[in-house]
């Protein structure tokens, strides 16, 4: 094939006129996402938690990693242009939606492309800011565990929590406190059967379920409607609720609280649960048969005894899947690689327990001192003390890039 060279000019000018078109969109979506956060802050005018939300904010492109900020950095990495600041994330820092801390400045950081729906992406906004300023208000960052919502046991109990409180958010009177009373009777099975579950509970629902008690506030023109239509009633499909759990229990909490107990959060601390404190706030009080007693009421929620027995298949379904992991990243050949000073990028929702060997990863990104590692299908095993991160061993080498074998069934 052959070019003019009025053709290639021509082709040449098209293209950059084509990326400059895209460029100029992207700014524009930026800048309208800027204003919605804005706008959430107005509302809230610092009434919610004691402090604005507002602040610096940094939407990232996946793939290209262009990011688009509403102020500049403090190492010049941004360029300001038509009152957006633009760069490229280095491969050194993790993209997530999250707070982070990159070229001087505590961002939320946020990844392209946002929800369409309005609610949901004015939700994740308030969600992730508040994740930026979590520390100032006394509520640290969480890892915690939670691998007993893994099991048979803590996902029965748990879902039956999940439908006691979307019954408590869509009934009133009576109806309302008993499921309520419900609710804090499943949750407080739960937590006998595990011990330590309550605190890793706890500690989880300050972390994440404050952030998505945040978002649905201040997004929500409904926020009962929202958290029973939308939080609750997408929870149960989540592949795993070791991590998930939160972003259902914490705003249905939080909004049953705004009901029972207005201002309930200008009081609270790192150590409340969000359970007790609604079980004093409705006035109802722990049946002394306990165990009985949730038997005995799991039947209204059950639906014949059908959430029972997908957990009991599931159950099975986990323990085969444990099996494959503990073939390919415990008894068979491993690399181990130590960490140091670990930042992870991840999804929340396919986390599995992998009992005391730690917590399988089936895709994860890590950055530390030596280094970038991406795990896109197979999995990755965290050690349980966070010391060291074990993947396949590898079966070829091509330049800086480590390929092992198949990934496990069912995971990609």
């Amino acid at each position: 094939m052959r070019w003019s060279v009025t053709a290639l000019l021509f082709w040449l000018a098209s293209s950059f006129a084509g990326q400059a078109a895209e460029g100029n969109k992207a700014s524009d979506e930026a800048k309208k996402y800027f204003r919605e956060a804005v706008a959430l802050c107005e509302r809230d005018n610092g009434k919610l938690w004691g402090k604005s939300l507002c602040g610096p904010i940094l939407l990232v492109e996946p793939e290209s990693r262009d990011v688009f900020a509403n102020q500049a950095d403090l190492g010049n990495r941004l360029q300001s242009r038509d009152g957006v600041f633009i760069g490229k994330l280095p491969a050194e820092v993790n993209i997530a939606n999250t707070a982070t801390t990159w070229a001087g400045v505590k961002w939320t950081m946020l990844m392209l492309p946002l929800p369409a729906d309005s609610q949901r992406r004015a939700a994740l906004l308030a969600h992730e800011m508040w994740h930026r300023i979590q520390d100032e208000l006394g509520f640290p960052s969480s890892n915690a565990p939670n691998k007993h919502l893994d099991t048979r046991e803590g996902r029965y109990w748990l879902q039956l929590e999940w439908r006691a409180l979307a019954a408590a958010l869509t009934t009133k009177g009576d109806a309302q406190r008993e499921a309520v009373l419900d609710a804090e009777i499943f949750r407080a099975r739960r937590h006998l059967l595990f011990p330590g579950a309550a605190a890793e509970e706890r500690s989880m629902e300050m972390h994440e379920g404050l952030a998505e008690y945040t978002g649905v506030r201040l997004a929500a023109s409904d926020s009962r409607q929202f958290v029973a239509a939308t939080n609750l009633k997408e929870a149960p499909a989540k592949q795993t609720f070791v991590r998930s759990f939160a972003y259902a229990s914490g705003p249905a909490y939080g909004v049953l609280l705004d009901e029972f107990a207005p201002a309930w959060q200008k009081n609270l601390r790192a150590n409340d649960d969000l359970g007790v404190l609604l079980l004093t706030a409705s006035k109802t009080t722990l049946p002394s048969d306990l165990a009985a007693t949730a038997e005995r009421r799991a039947a209204v929620y059950d639906g014949g005894g059908a959430l029972s027995r997908s957990e009991e298949k599931r159950e099975l379904d986990r323990r085969e899947r444990e099996k494959a992991y503990v073939a390919r990243l415990v008894e068979g050949p491993v690399l181990e690689i130590p960490l140091r000073k670990m930042n992870m990028q991840f999804d929340p929702r396919t986390v599995m327990p992998l009992g005391e060997h730690g917590t399988v990863y089936p895709a994860i990104r890590v950055v530390d001192v030596w280094g970038a590692l991406e795990v896109k299908s197979g999995g990755a095993l965290i050690s349980s003390d966070f010391s060291k991160i074990i993947v396949a061993a590898p079966t070829a080498l091509r330049g800086h890039h480590l390929k092992s074998a198949s990934a496990i069934p069912g995971n990609g």
